[in-house]
């Protein structure tokens, strides 16, 4: 047996020594939580709503899709598509089929950030909500259409894990069938005309000059304000408008050409924006 004297000098030693070991156990424990089965998630933190999820992609417009959740725009170029195609169940119902591009279902991350290209779609029948869909197939019976009060326009629209619903010129990304015979057909929604809204100030352009993808055929306006007198050319199309200063100009024509046309401005020669028509 020790003598008292080292007795009483090794016990706050030992104290010591077990508050080092608990500390080193709770690190390790901590750090296998984090090394063993985690993920990374895009889960939104507790208490935001899902409009105020970390993911940045797009732009939030204050418009919604007529069904409450608000439009998250980006370039056409980079968007999401989808196609639609029904055709009648040997059983019951309809079997509905999704052919998305630059998109992929995301169930696991729903309630999450909006990162561009993921999410999940929503089925509506003449306007109403039905359901939402997390792959590219899904059966639709008839007691859900009867439940829904009837209908023969489907739509389907895309969303991001937020549930904002992806959007190209302030329009969702969607697209509609008819319910009817077995012979119905798929109808696209009808891509938007063009609207571009330009602002130049102190020789600055706003928004930064970027890529705005039309489909040939459609109208194009671009709503252009100046801060001085200056003339709007759109090259390829040979179209020109003055620019007074202070006011805002509209200048309107058919995209009938592809290609990438860029749209300046003569006297300050500045780059506002890149037309592609495809």
């Amino acid at each position: 047996m020790a003598p008292a004297g080292l007795r009483g000098r090794a016990a706050p030693a030992r104290r010591r020594g077990r508050r080092i070991a608990l500390s080193l156990l709770a690190a390790a424990l901590l750090l296998g939580a984090n090394a063993c089965g985690g993920r990374a998630t895009t889960h939104h933190k507790p208490g935001t709503s899902h409009e105020q999820a970390t993911g940045s992609n797009g732009r939030l417009l204050t418009a919604d899709d007529g069904s409450g959740h608000r439009l998250r725009q980006v370039d056409a170029q980079d968007a999401p598509e989808v196609d639609l195609a029904v055709r009648p169940d040997s059983e019951d119902g309809w079997n509905v089929h999704l052919t998305v591009r630059n998109f992929r279902f995301t169930p696991d991350s729903v309630g999450g950030a909006a990162l561009l290209g993921r999410g999940h779609a929503r089925l509506f029948l003449d306007d109403h909500p039905l359901a939402r869909v997390y792959g590219t197939w899904f059966h639709l019976p008839e007691s859900l259409l009867s439940a829904s009060g009837g209908g023969t326009r489907l739509t389907a629209r895309l969303y991001a894990d937020d549930h904002t619903a992806w959007a190209v010129d302030a329009a969702p990304v969607q697209a509609t069938a008819t319910l009817g015979g077995a012979t119905s057909t798929p109808t696209p929604t009808r891509t938007p005309d063009a609207t571009v809204e330009i602002s130049v100030r102190d020789g600055k352009v706003s928004p930064a000059p970027g890529r705005t993808e039309v489909k040939k055929g459609r109208t194009v306006r671009l709503q252009v304000r100046s801060d001085r007198a200056d003339t709007l050319h759109v090259h390829g199309y040979d179209k020109e408008a003055r620019l007074p200063a202070g006011r805002t100009v509209t200048l309107t024509f058919t995209a009938d050409r592809t290609g990438l046309f860029e749209v300046e401005t003569h006297e300050s020669d500045l780059l506002l924006t890149q037309l592609v028509v495809r």
